[in-house]
């Protein structure tokens, strides 16, 4: 694996997918793979949580590997962002397991192998929720808690509601630590959302990726996670994913953690790839507000200072997904914070 590049300066770009401009080469072919993915292979075994949920019956896949060396007795819970899935982590989740440590990582509640309910009201305290049930049917007890994008916002929400399980919070490039609609970006209401999502395929999941998570450096092992996503969409099945990915999107848009992070008592990590242009729905804005809205490293320079105990790694050449764009690379920085005191 190659090492990341230098830092490059670059602007706010589009949250968009479906609006993004087509991509540079193909997108991998789509093939159905079932609203919860029941075509695509994980991999590691898949495991069930099954509770009620808002009235009706939800399961939960998720991931639990175990130590491939010595075990040094932690455990890492792995929190997926909103175009990931547990199986995104798989090589994070290798590394971890060959340093002696247990692994979680669930799917969330509306994403990906796990159920997407018709009409579910979702919250990150919700989703919080149900996944501490999950740890307690796992046998986890106090964990290292790891959110990336989205599953940062659920992370620190998770700390917030449950400090006692939660011994370190390593956020890799999250979300939610600034307000945007406060920042400018009006609030997008769900029918919107949805005709929005009715335009996202292969080709826009793709493009979008390329230019915010990427800048513009695809590669091919990539391909693999947008047919993923992609799948999802394209069965008989494809509008109940549509609209969880809708209302997850109201979610995010209403539910940041900006204003609570003086609250969170557990020591955080932020891991921080520096060429994430990320500000969610940004392009929303008026233009000459669009600068306001702060991308996800300037949005973590500021939140630092607001933890109690925080402190920031910086990758100069990765973007909004380090874990994904340089594996190796990324792992001993994780590792060095989950090791921390």
């Amino acid at each position: 694996m190659r090492r990341l590049l230098p830092l490059l300066l670059v602007a706010t770009a589009s949250s968009a997918m479906a609006q993004e401009a087509a991509p540079s080469q193909p997108a991998p072919v789509t093939i159905p793979l079932g609203a919860n993915l029941e075509n695509f292979a994980y991999p590691f075994p898949v495991r069930w949580y099954e509770t009620q949920s808002q009235g009706a019956p939800v399961r939960m896949a998720y991931l639990d590997v175990a130590p491939t060396t010595a075990a040094n007795g932690k455990t890492v819970v792995l929190l997926h962002g909103k175009n990931f899935c547990s199986a995104t982590w798989q090589d994070t989740i290798v590394d971890l397991a060959a340093h002696g440590y247990r692994v979680l990582a669930p799917d969330q509640i509306g994403f990906c192998k796990s159920s997407k309910p018709t009409g579910y009201q979702y919250s990150f305290d919700a989703l919080a929720t149900l996944t501490q049930a999950l740890l307690d049917q796992a046998g986890a007890g106090k964990v290292l808690l790891v959110g990336h994008s989205t599953g940062g916002v659920l992370a620190v929400r998770f700390a917030l509601l449950y400090p006692q399980r939660v011994e370190r919070l390593v956020l890799v490039n999250p979300l939610g630590l600034n307000d945007t609609l406060a920042q400018g970006v009006p609030y997008t209401e769900l029918g919107a959302l949805r005709q929005e999502e009715a335009k996202t395929n292969a080709a826009s999941i793709k493009a979008y990726q390329l230019r915010t998570y990427y800048h513009g450096e695809w590669r091919p092992a990539y391909d693999r996670w947008v047919a993923m996503l992609a799948g999802q969409y394209a069965g008989p099945d494809g509008e109940r994913v549509r609209d969880a990915q809708a209302r997850l999107s109201d979610m995010l848009e209403t539910q940041p953690v900006a204003a609570e992070l003086d609250r969170v008592a557990a020591p955080v990590s932020l891991i921080i790839g520096q060429r994430d242009v990320t500000a969610f729905r940004a392009n929303t804005a008026p233009a000459d507000v669009r600068e306001q809205v702060q991308t996800v490293p300037q949005a973590a320079e500021v939140a630092v200072r607001r933890f109690r105990d925080a402190r920031i790694v910086r990758i100069a050449g990765a973007g909004h997904a380090p874990h994904v764009e340089d594996p190796a690379g990324f792992a001993p920085l994780l590792r060095a914070e989950l090791a921390r005191p």
